[in-house]
């Protein structure tokens, strides 16, 4: 038994199936297969259950799984130990990413090359996804550190956040939308948008959790009639006549200058939040912790937010 025949098990149950653990791993699926059975052979049980789509760990596999992540952890600990005599920083970091986050304030790709410049021994892995399902897997521990948009202004029991973008949330239409016959100002009360066609981030993002919210304030659910993951996609429809986009202020910028115009939504006032955030106790590796330093170093706050506005 060897500790990569270990880890490859372990990656396996985590990633459901061994196509998906095979290009986590950077490996050939048949190879990765093969050291799988040489464990079970040499343990003489199966660990896998290969019937279904999904592959699931046995009974005596889910036994073992805590003990495979435990040996795991001690060699990490034991390369740890030496590489801080030798100040070395190495690992491997998961970092989830909101999709359309980081347009607004900051370029997250500069961020990670000037990491890796600095810690070329450390992985970093990105991925993207709702907030939703970042939330869930920061507390579970499979990701390390997240951007994400939230609704709310405290983290959840179990995690830690530093907000660097806090904005209103505003109404973009076309300027030939009827709805401005009616509006004198700069703002528009929720409920003007009751029975408008609207365009906005998909469920499990942080904006649409805030417009839904603000709705059943007001009294109507959101008549949601398109869905895009990006707020530049949003503009671009509204743009075009399909409805009114809700957007986080400022996301209506150029190449569409001068074919949207929006409204400060209120009554009630909605707000677009993005944050940092890690488990309430800091990630468990070292690398981790140098990565997500750093990101709380550079990164924007809603103050400096201000004064460069």
């Amino acid at each position: 038994m060897e500790l990569r025949q270990l880890r490859y098990f372990v990656c396996v149950v985590e990633e459901g199936g061994f196509t998906r653990a095979a290009a986590r791993l950077h490996l050939a699926q048949p190879g990765l297969s093969a050291q799988i059975r040489q464990l079970e052979k040499e343990l003489g049980q199966p660990l896998l259950d290969r019937s279904a789509r999904s592959v699931t760990p046995t009974e005596v596999g889910r036994a073992v799984l805590p003990y495979a992540r435990a040996a795991l952890a001690a060699a990490e600990s034991v390369r740890q130990t030496v590489d801080a005599y030798t100040g070395l920083l190495r690992g491997r970091v998961t970092l989830g990413l909101v999709s359309g986050a980081t347009g607004h304030a900051f370029d997250i790709a500069a961020l990670l090359a000037d990491f890796h410049d600095a810690h070329p021994s450390v992985e970093v892995a990105l991925t993207e996804d709702t907030t939703e399902r970042m939330q869930a897997a920061l507390l579970a521990g499979e990701l390390d550190i997240a951007v994400l948009g939230t609704a709310d202004e405290a983290p959840p029991p179990g995690a830690a956040f530093q907000t660097v973008i806090d904005v209103p949330l505003v109404a973009a239409v076309a300027p030939s939308d009827p709805l401005f016959d009616h509006i004198d100002g700069t703002s528009v009360p929720l409920a003007e948008l009751r029975d408008r066609p609207l365009i906005c981030l998909p469920r499990g993002t942080g904006v649409r959790t805030a417009l839904e919210r603000g709705c059943a304030q007001a009294g109507f659910r959101p008549r949601v009639a398109f869905e895009a993951a990006a707020p530049h996609v949003l503009a671009q429809l509204a743009a075009r006549g399909l409805g009114v986009a809700v957007l986080p202020a400022g996301e209506n910028d150029s190449p569409l200058d001068g074919r949207l115009r929006t409204l400060r939504i209120v009554r009630p006032e909605m707000r677009a939040r993005i944050a940092l955030a890690w488990q309430a106790g800091g990630p468990s590796s070292p690398a981790a912790r140098v990565l997500l330093d750093r990101l709380r170093e550079v990164l924007p706050t809603p103050s400096d937010e201000c004064e460069r506005g």
